[in-house]
């Protein structure tokens, strides 16, 4: 069975546009998961710890067979090939990847909550998600309602559009 899976990508170190297209690329290149979606480019404001630099975010849909725990794997793996290291809870980091949705599964492990315990509470994870996400809801919840409630809407500013033919790098 093929799952639609939703990611949510971060940068704010160094290169923050490269880290995401490095990113991209090497979850292009994962077996068994097909890129389908890539949302425009947004540079955001901070939440949580704030003495840090901008980020920019973006959201992929993807389609796989893997199971949750084999696709978190492989996620890992690309955070740890770009370099990701988790000194500071919501520090800067050259790369996040959270896995927002999958299909319409939920689920509650140890090292995996889906859907993304905070999704429907961070605009800079909605207005990504709004625009590759054709449905209205996602379990159970108003995309566009669960954005009109967010306090961050407005430190999301578009950085740059993009599409998946923008991608031409291997991982």
């Amino acid at each position: 069975m093929k799952y639609r899976v939703f990611l949510s990508l971060g940068s704010n170190i160094e290169d923050r546009e490269r880290h995401l297209l490095d990113a991209l690329n090497c979850i292009f290149a994962i077996s068994d998961v097909s890129l389908e979606k890539i949302s425009n480019i947004y540079e955001t404001e901070p939440v949580g710890y704030t003495e840090q630099g901008r980020f920019l975010n973006m959201a992929a849909q993807i389609a796989t067979s893997r199971k949750a725990e084999e696709l978190l794997e492989e996620l890992l793996g690309i955070e740890k090939l770009l370099k990701r290291e988790r000194i500071i809870r919501w520090g800067p980091r050259t790369i996040d990847i959270d896995i927002l949705a999958y299909g319409d599964l939920k689920f509650d492990t140890p090292r995996l909550t889906v859907p993304h315990p905070r999704m429907f509470e961070r605009a800079f994870v909605l207005i990504p998600l709004m625009e590759i996400c054709d449905k209205k809801e996602l379990y159970g919840v108003n995309i566009r309602e669960a954005l009109d409630k967010c306090s961050d809407r407005d430190g999301v500013r578009l950085y740059k559009k993009i599409t998946i033919f923008d991608l031409h790098g291997a991982c």
